[in-house]
């Protein structure tokens, strides 16, 4: 599969393509900044800001769109919007102790720990599902996607002064 991901963006310049492979839930900036270093040839500052710069940007229309339209499905699914509202709630019960606790910092640390599923997608996720709104949520989820860059960058130039 990452296979035909590189072909499919090998006709686009290597910036853009960095871009839309950290756009992606599969890949994040974890999967496009190794990928730019290495496969497209740019330089580790490039495919940092461009891998930073695409992984914002679905988290930024995610949490700006996920409420309103959270709102338009709640008003128009009948019984799917009360099933769909408890399990959120529940959702929100089961995860919200440690958000209690920990607060927004904890959205910040599990948005920059570079391991699957920890991503800049999750964590939009989390916030919306614990209802933190876009202007609190944000700047955390970016301060991950930041530092989470930042582990990325070192680990990749560390990989390749291993060979």
């Amino acid at each position: 599969m990452l296979e035909q991901i590189i072909i499919f963006f090998s006709g686009f310049p290597p910036q853009l393509a960095t871009f839309f492979l950290s756009m992606l839930p599969v890949s994040e900036l974890r999967g496009a900044l190794p990928l730019a270093y290495f496969q497209f040839h740019l330089p580790i500052e490039q495919a940092y800001f461009f891998s930073v710069l695409g992984n914002l940007t679905p988290a930024a229309v995610f949490l700006l769109l996920a409420s309103p339209f959270h709102n338009w499905v709640s008003q128009k699914s009948g019984i799917f919007a009360k099933k769909w509202i408890k399990y959120l709630e529940h959702t929100q019960k089961k995860i919200a102790g440690d958000y209690q606790k920990w607060g927004l910092l904890a959205l910040a640390v599990f948005v920059a720990i570079p391991f699957p599923m920890t991503g800049a997608w999750t964590g939009s996720v989390a916030a919306f599902i614990l209802g933190i709104p876009f202007k609190k949520s944000f700047p955390m989820i970016a301060l991950g996607v930041i530092v989470s860059g930042a582990i990325v960058s070192f680990l990749t130039i560390g990989i390749k002064g291993l060979f």
